[in-house]
């Protein structure tokens, strides 16, 4: 990586157009510095790492190791086109936090049983740990989930003895929902019945005690 903070506006547009990002380290023992990188590199580079696996950056003209985490990516809203990159340097001896996507393993037999939809309310897990002894990723086993009535929760996932949890332990990660059950409505052809108007008037033949013949 090399020095572009005199480098600003239009020269910036330039650079880009010819594959080079403009991206910033700041962090532990180093004064912030604006610094330049090939676009071909970080795009190959950024989705493998993340923002939880650090990197080795080689800074030209220093010799040392230079171990960091991205924090930050600038894409263009309309083209995708990276723009800008942030990354953080940290001390390999001092513990630092991150956050850690959670892989969901296994099948869970409420969905190919009983039709139901898989939940994941809780993408990442906020941990503590050494920078070297972060994980990739934490798995989530699903496969217990056979009603709608279980769920898998933050406690429930096993961690490395190096790392510390920081989320809340009761946080939900996983659920089966029932499917949904669409109500047809239904039309019934048939007589239509008309209700009276409380008077108590009845159609048809009426005896009453002045139509009997006195004998």
């Amino acid at each position: 990586m090399t020095d572009y903070k005199n480098i600003r506006g239009k020269k910036v547009k330039e650079l880009r157009k010819i594959g080079i990002v403009p991206v910033h380290i700041y962090g532990h023992g180093i004064e912030s510095q604006s610094l330049q990188a090939e676009t071909q590199i970080l795009q190959r580079i950024i989705p493998r790492v993340g923002t939880n696996i650090p990197l080795a950056l080689d800074l030209e003209g220093e010799s040392e190791e230079n171990i960091c985490f991205v924090r930050e990516v600038q894409h263009h809203p309309v083209t995708e086109e990276l723009l800008h990159v942030d990354f953080l340097r940290v001390d390999v001896t001092r513990v630092t936090q991150a956050d850690v996507p959670i892989s969901l393993t296994g099948t869970a037999p409420a969905v190919r049983e009983l039709g139901g939809t898989l939940l994941q309310p809780t993408m990442t897990l906020a941990i503590e740990a050494l920078p070297m002894n972060i994980p990739a990723s934490l798995q989530a086993d699903v496969s217990a989930l056979d009603d709608f009535e279980k769920a898998v929760y933050v406690r429930d996932v096993t961690l490395p003895s190096e790392v510390t949890l920081l989320t809340n332990p009761s946080e939900l990660i996983a659920r089966v929902s029932p499917p949904r059950i669409e109500v047809e409505e239904v039309e019934v052809e048939g007589d239509e019945f008309e209700i009276g108007d409380g008077e108590g008037e009845v159609e048809g033949d009426q005896s009453t005690s002045d139509d009997v013949d006195e004998t």
